[in-house]
């Protein structure tokens, strides 16, 4: 298993934000906004990534199991000023998945789709750090339903409206597409570190 090299050292803590004991779980320590948490068959769950580039690939539980692994420290900040510390994720580098597709030259932006419906999107250039992760397990254990299993964005220096979770598609586009929070006054940015949460 590969690491990012990361120690779990922080520089600094971000604004607003105040440290909790773990992570919550959507649907039970967390209230849901609309529906409630998907149900996903890991025997038919597919993982599609398409878009501008020239291998576009859909993968199974099974075929994403067999991709390269590695582990990853970091400190996860949501929106709503809570945040838990050292969280040790470990999945899919996320530029491991940018290099097995080939994007086009004309590719600026990734958006994501979600089993609920949900979507959100960043700049490639935003995901191609060695801490970006397309996660399955969270500290040794595989994601439970309410922590976005089979399969989450994890994007440490974004709010956690960005890292989306159970994750059924990945597109790869020249242009933006805006996601379902920032269609409605979230900041797209997300930027933690200077407490852009909402349009301003």
């Amino acid at each position: 298993m590969l690491s990012d090299g990361s120690s779990g050292k922080r520089k600094g803590f971000p604004p607003g934000q105040k440290p909790i004991k773990r992570l919550l779980r959507w649907g039970k320590d967390h209230p849901t906004i609309e529906g409630s948490v998907p149900k996903i068959d890991l025997r038919k769950w597919i993982l599609t990534i398409e878009g501008e580039v020239k291998k576009p690939i859909k993968l199974s539980w099974n075929d994403l199991l067999k991709l390269p692994i590695v582990e990853s420290v970091s400190d996860f900040h949501c929106v709503e000023g809570w945040s838990v510390l050292d969280l040790k994720w470990e999945g899919i580098r996320f530029k491991h998945i940018v290099n097995m597709i080939e994007p086009e030259d004309t590719v600026k932006f990734v958006s994501f789709e979600c089993a609920d419906g949900y979507t959100t999107s960043l700049s490639l250039e935003e995901l191609l750090g060695d801490n970006i992760l397309l996660a399955y397990k969270l500290d040794g254990k595989y994601l439970e339903e309410g922590t976005g299993a089979p399969l989450r964005l994890v994007v440490p220096d974004k709010y956690a409206y960005k890292s989306a979770m159970w994750i059924t598609r990945i597109k790869f586009t020249s242009r933006k597409e805006i996601g379902y929070w920032e269609s409605r006054g979230y900041s797209d940015t997300a930027d933690i570190w200077k407490n852009d949460r909402f349009l301003r």
